[in-house]
């Protein structure tokens, strides 16, 4: 059975559970907003190397501030 998915006995090999775990939690980390987060850090990082870092509970008023003053972004 050369060129199979599965390892012997029909079980999956360890490197392919890895990614399967790997790729739920990034899923879930963008649907859930988790990822924004982390990606607006790095940006502030580039930046504005000079200063702090906003706390996740600022950035997440600093967001929904947004989202009320410009509905259009929105689709509802």
């Amino acid at each position: 059975m050369s060129g199979s998915t599965a390892s012997a006995g029909g079980r999956v090999g360890p490197t392919r559970l890895f990614r399967l775990f790997r790729w739920i939690r990034w899923y879930l980390r963008e649907i859930s907003g988790a990822a924004d987060y982390d990606r607006h850090c790095l940006r502030h990082l580039r930046e504005h190397p000079d200063r702090p870092i906003p706390s996740r509970r600022a950035y997440e008023t600093w967001r929904t501030k947004r989202r009320e003053e410009h509905p259009q972004t929105r689709c509802c």
